[in-house]
């Protein structure tokens, strides 16, 4: 594998709960360099990107559109060049959170350097929304589709292309708790999906294999966007948006291995 470049993006703008900006110290706590030096790779901690200071005034206020549009602007374009420059440099970059909406930056800057890049999201949600099926405004709902190509025109076009990824190139994992809207779009663009029943019925095994052999031939890069809440509340008590029914420590920690011995994840992030 080539040289980890792990990226911190202290957001919490996508979402209305303070505290998700401290993930990527929380995480480095827990000693996330030393146990990837200890696997035998090479790794680097670049730090994190700079993030708008956030004023706890308008953060809890009324506000109208998309909730703290031109913060998520800021912190998307930074993360975007952040991750492009660390591709650039043929490295693998880990990009800890931090909310979803992260992920608008993550991939922009991933998919820069691939023709065809896959993104295997594993989450509860499908983060398919767009703004006119939003009340909240929350954007930590809205990145995949952003990323598809559909939603708010100055998120669609950050990096200055779209889509960042095709429908066809997306696998959604873990989905316990989709909006109708998401249903259908996911159902029009024929968009490869396994829910926790699925998962039930087939095995965490057979659903990473399959998802493997779905996009080894129409991908030269797989993103992989891991949410925290893809996992049963038992096992992330703190996320902002439990579900339960969801996936397991064991079930989780498998998939990860089985995707590592693929050899095709390229990149990830993590929130």
């Amino acid at each position: 594998m080539n040289k980890i470049d792990i990226i911190g993006a202290p957001t919490t703008y996508g979402q209305p709960k303070l505290g998700v900006n401290l993930g990527p110290e929380a995480i480095r706590y827990a000693g996330l360099v030393k146990r990837i030096q200890n696997l035998g790779l090479e790794v680097e901690d670049r730090g994190n990107i700079d993030v708008p200071r956030i004023d706890l005034e308008r953060f809890h206020g009324p506000q109208e559109g998309l909730r703290n549009y031109d913060e998520i602007m800021t912190v998307s374009k930074n993360l975007s060049e952040a991750v492009s420059t660390s591709v650039a440099r043929n490295h693998f970059p880990l990009v800890i959170g931090g909310d979803h909406s992260l992920a608008i930056g993550s991939i922009t800057g991933v998919s820069q350097h691939y023709e065809n890049l896959g993104v295997i999201w594993y989450d509860a949600h499908g983060d398919l929304n767009i703004p006119e099926e939003s009340p909240s405004g929350n954007v930590h709902g809205m990145p995949l589709r952003v990323l598809a190509g559909e939603g708010d025109e100055g998120l669609v076009q950050l990096g200055g292309f779209a889509p960042k990824v095709k429908p066809e190139n997306i696998v959604l994992i873990g989905m316990r708790d989709l909006d109708e809207g998401e249903k259908q779009y996911i159902k029009k663009h024929h968009i490869q999906t396994y829910t926790m029943a699925d998962i039930d019925r087939y095995g965490i095994q057979h659903v990473i294999e399959e998802t493997i052999n779905y996009l080894k031939d129409k991908t030269d890069g797989i993103h992989l966007s891991l949410d925290v809440d893809g996992l049963d509340p038992v096992e992330t008590p703190r996320t902002g948006t439990r579900v339960l029914g969801g996936l397991t420590y064991r079930e989780s920690h498998f998939a990860l291995e089985l995707l590592h011995e693929s050899q095709m994840i390229t990149s990830m992030d993590v929130v």
